[in-house]
């Protein structure tokens, strides 16, 4: 081959590694396998060595190699790299718009972009005649740290624009403008997605090595130190969202113009943003993703409006260092530091002691919290989280707040590690931690702690259904002696719950003791007839729960029954495990659980299951067939659309996998949606459920 052919063929593996890159980094749709890129790669490799005089800044290979840097040199940005003034909630919005409306009237018949705020770390890129020739961090808006060499690791950014000339020239035509700057600058938001970090901390923690706070200060950590061979090793990527400078060619003057503009040069650009015509329609927009920012990849604490005309953005100034021209519609705060007071341990109704944090009270998402979970003593010593830290507290959605870690740097040494209790705090007695297990118990079946939860998990909606009988009530008729484990609940005198409710507050009750009396009277003796499996799962064997119970009641006629199977025979049920098989002989070879069954059975709590239909079930039309529901359903509630099937034969899981049958979608499904559309499984609505009836 001669000099000048392989000089051509030199120019086409940029070009084409370069491109595939986009496609495997940005639009997440390869073309190639990953063995015909290595090929690729590898052969422009080959060229180089021979030839290291014609290595380019766009080369693919001088992405990651660079030597580690001394330190960062200073960059001045071409234009000023601002922050935004911040809105919390509608009336702040408005507020800022009367206030735009009164400096320049054209805002009146404006449009607007709303754009995700990602929490992230800002980084500009420069660009010289279509080659990416420098990199820096925001730092203080006007000048920042040069980190070219951190970020041509990401695979993202594209080293040479536009990726795919064809798609750039339709889109230049569209938008009227002509071709790339000659200098062109841009600003984005480098991250990690949420998806990438958990999978990094597991990787970390199964290394035994320390593991990251949160994905924003992993991706700035991860930018900002001086060997780019670190940041390779982390993944980041960005959205690109504005030019902050252009000069030898035109770039469009809307921002929604500007975000197709930028993705037609290959820059990976949000795929959340919309244009609005009026304001409201703008925070009405922004408002639905505080509710759904679950859904989005990579953690954001807000959604940007911005007026669409760049131009009349720009004449409206500044405030301070704020432009005018956009807003961070600021969603409420989701992690926050604050001090642990103190770490105090529940006992769950199965005995496991629980760990949780008492904090000096902090609002997390417009909620004052008080306490965290901790999750387990294994946690509390991988995180080296001690008494009196400043530790970071997260609250996704409607989830418990938990504790992340300890704030390390924020320590004066007066902090205490921890040490998980040797008794239970509920009954004093010695506690046991199992070989292998994460879980310590209190084994004392008598502890009053454990009591409780038992008896509030048997009247619950899934158990026995006891309306009524809350925990207050049961707290009450435990500390009065009335009830000492569960079958105690079928001897209660109207008396003694009169009781029990005179003691408990009754400033939010509405109806008289009596009524309350009577009322819970009746439901008790109404959930003497609750099915087989209801009665199996209100038992709070360990492993066991409603799914579990409906598949030991459909081979197991009764209580007695059940009590003689051996383990061998209850793994030869389906769903039915060695641990789970274990624990129901466990749980049936006590004797004070045998004392239970006999008062429950004198009591007259003795439901019937086996092979047979069970009471109310209508046809076996899905027999066979396992469904998981997921989203919201059109006509029923969850409980409902379970109930439709179990009476028509079927059963319900609450997890996909390989031997799911079908998958019940409503509007708003969760990740069982994606993981069903993976394996294959087949997904049918609500109407396609009861013609799969034949109802």
């Amino acid at each position: 081959m001669t000099t000048n052919s392989l000089r051509s063929r030199y120019e086409e593996l940029k070009a084409q590694i370069n491109f595939h890159n986009y496609r495997y980094h940005v639009l997440d749709a390869p073309v190639i396998s990953d063995a015909e890129f290595d090929r690729l790669l590898n052969e422009l490799k080959r060229i180089e060595a021979e030839h290291p005089d014609w290595v380019t800044p766009d080369s693919p290979t001088q992405r990651a190699g660079a030597k580690p840097a001394d330190r960062f040199e200073k960059v001045r940005h071409p234009a000023p790299i601002l922050s935004l003034a911040n809105a919390f909630g509608a009336e702040d919005a408005r507020a800022w718009f009367e206030r735009i409306r009164k400096i320049d009237d054209r805002v009146e018949r404006a449009k607007f972009v709303v754009e995700p705020k990602i929490d992230g770390l800002s980084v500009v890129l420069h660009y010289r005649d279509g080659i990416f020739v420098q990199g820096a961090t925001r730092g203080d808006g006007e000048v920042g740290e040069d980190i070219t060499n951190n970020l041509r690791t990401v695979k993202a950014i594209p080293l040479k624009i536009p990726v795919n000339s064809e798609e750039f020239s339709v889109i230049s035509k569209q938008l009227s403008v002509g071709s790339v700057p000659k200098t062109l600058v841009v600003r984005g938001e480098a991250f990690i997605p949420i998806k990438e970090f958990e999978e990094l901390n597991r990787k970390l923690e199964e290394a035994g090595e320390k593991t990251y706070l949160n994905p924003r200060n992993t991706a700035a950590g991860s930018l900002r130190q001086l060997d780019p061979a670190l940041t390779a090793s982390r993944p980041i990527t960005l959205l690109v969202y504005q030019i902050v400078h252009a000069e030898g060619g035109t770039v469009p003057t809307s921002q929604w113009e500007i975000l197709q503009y930028l993705k037609s040069l290959g820059f990976p650009v949000t795929d959340v943003a919309r244009r609005f015509d009026t304001l409201d329609e703008a925070i009405a927009y922004a408002e639905t993703w505080d509710r759904r920012r679950d859904e989005l990849p990579y953690e954001a604490d807000g959604m940007v409006i911005k007026i669409d005309d760049l131009r009349l953005a720009a004449e409206l100034g500044f405030v301070g260092k704020d432009p005018r021209g956009a807003i961070a519609f600021k969603f409420p705060a989701r992690e926050v530091t604050t001090i642990l007071k103190e770490i105090g341990v529940a006992v769950g109704r199965t005995g496991v002691l629980t760990p949780y944090a008492v904090l000096e009270p902090v609002e997390i998402g417009g909620v004052i919290v008080e306490r965290a979970t901790l999750h387990n003593f294994d946690y509390i010593a991988e995180k080296d989280i001690r008494v009196g830290d400043r530790v970071l507290v997260k609250r996704a959605g409607e989830v418990i707040p938990y504790v992340i870690g300890p704030v390390v740097e924020a320590r004066t040494g007066k902090e205490k590690p921890y040490k998980p209790p040797q008794t239970c705090p509920a009954c004093g007695q010695p506690v046991e931690h199992f070989e292998g297990e994460v879980a310590w118990y209190c084994v004392n079946a008598a502890c009053p702690a454990q009591l409780i939860r038992n008896v509030e998990h048997f009247v619950s909606r899934g158990a026995m259904d006891i309306v009524g009988m809350g925990i207050k009530i049961v707290e009450k008729l435990i500390e009065a002696g009335k009830v000492k484990d569960v079958a105690d609940l079928y001897t209660l005198t109207r008396e003694d719950i009169l009781e029990a409710v005179t003691k408990k507050d009754r400033k939010t009750e509405k109806q008289p003791p009596g009524k309350i009396a009577d009322n819970l009277l009746a439901s008790i003796e109404a959930s003497k007839s609750r099915p087989l499996a209801r009665l199996i799962a209100a038992l709070g064997i360990r492993g066991v729960g409603e799914v579990s119970a409906a598949d030991l009641a459909s081979h197991f006629e009764d209580l007695d029954a059940l009590s003689q199977a051996s383990a061998e025979d209850l793994q030869q049920i389906e769903g039915i495990g060695p641990n789970i098989a274990e624990g129901i002989v466990d749980w049936f070879s006590r004797p004070a659980n045998q004392k239970v069954l006999k008062k429950l059975k004198a009591a007259g709590v003795w439901a019937r299951g086996g092979k047979s239909k069970e009471e109310g079930q209508k046809s076996d039309a899905l027999a066979g067939l396992t469904f998981v529901i997921t989203g919201t359903l059109p006509t029923w509630s969850r409980d409902e659309a379970k109930a439709f099937i179990e009476s028509h034969g079927g059963k319900v899981t609450d997890s996909v996998s390989k031997k799911t049958s079908y998958l019940v979608l409503g509007e708003n499904p969760g990740s069982k949606f994606e993981k069903a559309k993976a394996l294959g499984v087949k997904i049918i609505g609500e109407e396609e459920l009861r013609k799969l009836a034949g109802d």
